[in-house]
């Protein structure tokens, strides 16, 4: 994977980041974003939010390179979701602001089940 930093601003429109992807490539292009905001994102809101640790497994995922590109793409699909400010209800809505970023972080981790439980 190239090591090149990924901005919002490097996508002409958001749809560019095809949410998770559907080519290999497109998911590896995504993870760069991913990688390169999640961090930032996370000392932002660690302290307002209860499911950083679920944040961070999911993380573990993505970068484990046994997991295939498609199962990826999921994920890389959430945890933009979970960076960009652009939300169903705004993160800066107090109390309510991470409630859509909640259940987008719990349907993944329902979804993927037992298969994150080594990434906590």
């Amino acid at each position: 994977m190239e090591n090149k930093k990924y901005k919002l601003d490097d996508f002409t429109e958001l749809s560019e980041l095809d949410f998770g992807g559907t080519t290999e490539s497109e998911v590896t292009k995504n993870i760069g974003y991913v990688e390169n905001n999640l961090w930032e994102k996370l000392a932002k809101v660690k302290k307002k939010i209860s499911f950083a640790r679920d944040v961070l497994a999911l993380y573990k995922y993505m970068r484990d390179p046994a997991v295939a590109w498609y199962k990826k793409s999921v994920v890389v699909a959430g945890l933009i979701y979970f960076i960009t400010p652009i939300d169903a209800i705004p993160d800066f809505i107090p109390v309510v602001g991470f409630l859509d970023d909640l259940g987008i972080i719990a349907a993944l981790t329902k979804y993927l089940g037992r298969e994150l439980v080594p990434y906590y």
